[in-house]
């Protein structure tokens, strides 16, 4: 479930190609993503995914996209990319292997740390991919003329379905892409072309009678097999979710303050798969497992510092601090009320509606019972207010 922008190239030129030509320019296309720092990559045609609509209106139907309006707007552009660009032919896509080289589930028993996904503990991937993305396209042209668009997690692109269609793998259970070669940790491009290449064959389905991403979800976000409900997703709650988390995955949530990697960490393919050898793109020291009291206690300064050119930086502090503090609740940790309590005069009522959740999880009855009743004259945000309700009735026998 990680969301983003970046930007699209649209560049052109002129030169006829033969069979032969279109065969070796292929070849020379794939040594030269190599060496710009793709790890795979594959060729399919424009209209290779007509399938993906009827699941894509399936999704929206059900509301399972939940408030991210942006994927509900012009869905038959994402089934067919000829309605993007009809001048498109060749769509070629490509990956870069982010696989960690340590159990990204491990940190989950250090509850008063931390666990940020494995995607957003190095730069940004957009911006790197894009670079790269583009570099290959200016390539293309000067070899072989034509036009291009580039996309990386942008506009109405499919890019998985597009994937498996090019052959880089297929698309999991947990509907993610998974390959034989790098599991399910690669991020995907892709270049739209008006050149005519050479296809590959499209990758089939290796799951088989596997549910280990299902069965592991600590949020039931998978109603069925290849079937993601965003809305109870963790990715989903604690980025894209601008608002608080809803109390039924408070729980559940555990110290993941950004993403989840559950249902990708425990795929069995990862068993063939190497961390990922790009630098820029591996985990730094500060964000594998922070303390919780220490990002509890970023102002947006300080956590734009912190983060920068990191994906979290796009959620804002806010939003931040309020899966921080759901962790803290979590975290079994009387110390970190303390911490907690400090946020309940904080300026965003996001982040004190959560502090006072954290509280409610770490505070003896009696001390929480006398906040709560000071929390009545001085507290005027409504979902805040409701929040102290709610804990308060749970609490506070007398409220």
């Amino acid at each position: 479930m990680a969301g983003g922008r970046a930007g699209v190239a649209h560049l052109r030129g002129s030169r006829l190609l033969n069979a032969n030509d279109r065969a070796d320019l292929k070849a020379a296309l794939a040594r030269e993503a190599r060496a710009l720092g793709f790890d795979c990559t594959g060729v399919t045609a424009s209209d290779a995914i007509a399938n993906a609509a009827k699941h894509f209106r399936d999704f929206l139907d059900a509301g399972a996209h939940a408030d991210m309006d942006w994927l509900a707007a012009h869905p038959e552009r994402r089934a067919d990319p000829r309605v993007l660009w009809p001048d498109v032919r060749s769509v070629i896509m490509l990956g870069v292997n982010y696989g960690p080289d340590e159990n990204p589930l491990a940190i989950l028993a250090q509850r008063t740390r931390g666990a940020i996904s494995v995607y957003a503990q190095g730069d940004d991937y957009h911006d790197l991919i894009k670079k790269r993305l583009k570099a290959l396209a200016r390539w293309l042209v000067a070899t072989a003329g034509g036009e291009v668009k580039v996309f990386v997690d942008t506009a109405a692109v499919m890019e998985k379905p597009l994937a498996q269609a090019a052959g880089l793998g297929w698309q999991g259970k947990h509907t993610n892409l998974v390959s034989r070669e790098f599991g399910s940790w690669l991020f995907l491009g892709a270049i739209f072309t008006t050149l005519d290449l050479p296809r590959d064959q499209a990758d089939s389905d290796h799951c088989g009678s596997c549910r280990a991403c299902l069965d592991v979800c600590p949020t039931a976000a998978f109603p069925a097999p290849y079937r993601l409900d965003a809305r109870r997703c963790i990715s989903y709650l604690t980025i894209e979710n601008k608002g608080p988390i809803p109390h039924e995955f408070r729980k559940a949530i555990g110290n993941r303050i950004y993403g989840c990697d559950d249902c990708l960490a425990v795929c069995p393919w990862n068993k063939f798969a190497q961390a990922g050898r790009e630098t820029k793109l591996a985990a730094r020291d500060e964000l594998r497992g922070p303390g919780l009291a220490d990002l509890a206690a970023l102002d947006d300064a300080a956590f734009r510092a912190r983060f920068t050119k990191s994906p979290v930086k796009r959620i804002g502090r806010d939003r931040f601090v309020r899966n921080v503090l759901i962790a803290i609740g979590n975290s079994n940790d009387g110390a970190l009320a303390a911490v907690a309590e400090r946020l309940l005069d904080d300026e965003s009522p996001l982040v004190r509606g959560a502090a006072v959740w954290a509280l409610s999880q770490l505070m003896g009855r009696e001390a929480f019972c006398e906040l709560a009743a000071k929390a009545v004259v001085t507290e005027v945000n409504g979902g805040v207010i409701e929040e102290w309700r709610l804990a308060s009735t749970a609490a506070c026998p007398s409220s």
